[in-house]
C-alpha cells in the first residue's frame, strides 16, 4: 500500500471514531445536563475537522513535482500540520476560557449544575477510545514519517485529556455532591494548559520547516560522516539541509583529487547520493558540488 493510501486509511479510522464519539457526547451532554461534556463534544468535532484537513492536504502533497514546484508539494503536508497546531491552540483556549468562566461564576456564588451518570460514561468511553486512536495514529504517523499524521494523533490525545478533565469534574460532582461541582472547571483548566503545550510544539516544528530551518545538528553530523566514509572524499563544507514534507534535501560541497577522471568523480558522487538515500529515504534530494582537493606542499 502506498504512503498516501496508508495516511488515508489511518485518518479515516480516526474520522469514524470521531463521528461516533461526538454524536454520543452531544447526546450525553444534552441528556445528562453536562456543560463539560458538551464542550468535550465540541473538541471531538474539531478533531473531525482536522481529519478532513489532513485528507485534503496530504492528497495535494502527494502530487509529483511540476513546473511550478520543482521540489514537489511536500510543504502542503507541513501546512496541514500548522493548521492542526492552530486548531489545537483554539481547542485549548476554548477549554481554558470555559473553565475559567465557570470557576469565576462559582467564586461569585453561582451553583454549577450537577451532571448525570450518562455524561460520566461518555467521558470514560471517550478516554479509552481516544487513547487507542492516539496510539494507533501516532505509531502510523512515525512509521510513515508524516508530521501531519503525528500532529493529528496529538489531537486524539488532547481529546482524551479533555475527557479526563470532564470525567474528574463529572465524577467528583456525582460522588461528592453539589459543593464539589467546581472540580469540573478546575480540571478543564489544567487539561487546557497541557494541550496548549502540545499545540506549541506542533506549531514550532511546522513553522521551522515552513521557514526553511536546517535539520538538527546531529542529523547534519551524520550526513557529514556518511560523506567522509568514502576514503577519497574530504572536507565536506557549505552543508545546507532542510525538510520538505516527509523528505529532506541535502546540499554540500566536497573535495576530491583534482587529477581523477571526471567519470570517476561522477561515480563517487553517485555512490554518496545512493548511501544518503539508503539512510534518509529514496526520495531524499541530494545535490553535491565537487571541488579539487588542495595539493599538499612538496607534492
Amino acid at each position: 500500500m502506498s504512503r498516501e493510501k496508508e495516511i488515508y486509511k489511518v485518518t479515516l479510522v480516526g474520522s469514524v471514531g470521531n463521528i461516533i464519539l461526538l454524536t454520543f457526547k452531544f447526546i450525553a451532554g444534552t441528556v445528562g445536563h453536562s456543560a463539560a461534556m458538551l464542550a468535550d463534544a465540541t473538541h471531538s468535532l474539531s478533531d473531525f475537522l482536522t481529519d478532513i484537513l489532513v485528507l485534503v492536504f496530504v492528497n495535494i502533497s502527494a502530487k509529483p513535482q511540476d513546473k511550478s514546484h520543482d521540489y514537489g508539494h511536500g510543504k502542503f503536508e507541513t501546512l496541514a500540520t500548522f493548521f492542526i497546531g492552530l486548531a489545537l491552540v483554539a481547542a485549548a483556549t476554548g477549554i481554558i476560557v470555559s473553565g475559567a468562566v465557570k470557576f469565576a461564576d462559582w467564586l461569585g456564588g453561582a451553583q454549577i449544575a450537577a451532571p448525570g451518570k450518562l455524561a460520566l460514561w461518555a467521558a470514560l468511553i471517550s478516554i479509552v477510545v481516544k487513547e487507542i486512536l492516539y496510539q494507533y495514529t501516532s505509531r502510523k504517523g512515525k512509521s510513515l514519517d508524516s508530521q501531519a499524521v503525528v500532529a493529528n494523533a496529538w489531537h486524539h490525545r488532547s481529546d482524551a485529556l479533555s475527557s479526563v478533565g470532564a470525567a474528574i469534574g463529572i465524577g467528583g460532582a456525582i460522588l461528592l455532591g453539589d459543593r464539589w461541582t467546581v472540580l469540573d472547571p478546575l480540571a478543564s483548566i489544567v487539561v487546557g494548559a497541557m494541550l496548549m503545550k502540545v499545540a506549541w510544539d506542533v506549531l514550532k516544528n511546522s513553522v521551522n520547516e515552513l521557514t526553511e530551518s536546517s535539520l538538527p545538528e546531529e542529523t547534519e553530523r551524520e550526513i557529514e560522516e556518511i560523506i567522509t566514509s568514502f576514503p577519497d572524499v574530504t572536507d565536506p563544507h557549505n552543508l545546507r539541509t532542510r525538510r520538505i514534507g516527509s523528505r529532506i534535501a541535502v546540499e554540500a560541497h566536497i573535495r576530491m583529487d583534482g587529477d581523477l577522471p571526471l567519470k570517476e568523480v561522477h561515480a563517487r558522487a553517485s555512490d554518496i547520493e545512493r548511501k544518503l538515500r539508503e539512510r534518509f529515504g529514496a526520495d531524499t534530494y541530494v545535490t553535491l558540488h565537487t571541488e579539487p582537493a588542495e595539493k599538499s606542499q612538496g607534492a
